[in-house]
């Protein structure tokens, strides 16, 4: 409501957006012209159909047209006004009453008038530092939107890798025998004493839970060192 900063309503575009909700009125905004404003594009971020989509109203009650239960943003809770809840807290029961619900927030300098607050069901308080409960509009709208999707079952995620390939035991124990024959060759490993280094290789290799992709990596450096000790072994013949 009377919002005066272009930037904070295509912010509020963006992060109504990325929690698939669409339905942004603005009442009374500074600028008539905020929806098209260079600034609103630009912190929109793509979020123009929003912003396309978007209403302007001259009063709150023009705004809660078709809302069955209005929620203010207040950190301050007023007298006689409507219970005050932490989004979490009042969405978990909210989100299955089957209400359209909208979301009040104030202007930037001075939040919401008492008169606007008494006119929704349920004031939201998000909580905070004590010592410093500043946010911005656009950030709490954000938390909001993140909370009330939530509530209402999310979204799933979206694996961004391949599932993977698990090592098997026989490929970690061929691991381990390539690695011996290495260790051994640059006389890192005694066979004869071999103060089980063997048994702590293979803790090592179950604790990290190996890929088949791993194994082949491991095993090609293995015999990087396996030819190093060969073109290394004349020299030390020489030596000798």
């Amino acid at each position: 409501m009377h919002t005066s900063h272009p930037g904070n309503v295509g912010a509020a575009a963006r992060a109504m957006k990325v929690m698939g909700f669409h339905d942004l009125v603005l009442v009374a905004p500074r600028f008539a012209d905020v929806l098209v404003r260079e600034e609103t594009v630009a912190m929109a971020s793509g979020a123009t159909d929003i912003l396309a989509g978007a209403r302007i109203v001259p009063d709150l009650a023009a705004a809660l047209d078709g809302v069955t239960y209005a929620c203010a943003t207040a950190m301050t809770p007023r007298d006689f006004g409507p219970p005050t809840f932490s989004p979490r807290e009042r969405f978990a029961s909210l989100a299955g009453e089957g209400h359209r619900v909208a979301f009040v927030f104030g202007g930037e300098r001075f939040g919401m008038a008492n008169e606007d607050v008494y006119r929704c069901h349920a004031c939201l308080s998000i909580p905070t530092d004590p010592a410093y409960g500043s946010l911005n509009l656009a950030q709490a709208l954000q938390v909001l939107a993140y909370d009330w999707r939530q509530a209402l079952g999310g979204f799933g995620v979206a694996p961004r890798t391949a599932p993977v390939d698990w090592a098997d035991g026989v490929a970690v124990q061929g691991l381990l025998a390539h690695w011996q024959e290495a260790l051994v060759q640059i006389g890192f490993l005694d066979p004869q004493v071999p103060r089980k280094l063997l048994p702590r290789l293979n803790q090592l290799a179950n604790r990290a839970l190996l890929s088949q992709e791993e194994v082949h990596i491991l095993r090609g450096v293995a015999r990087a060192v396996q030819k190093v000790a060969v073109k290394a072994a004349p020299k030390r013949v020489a030596e000798d």
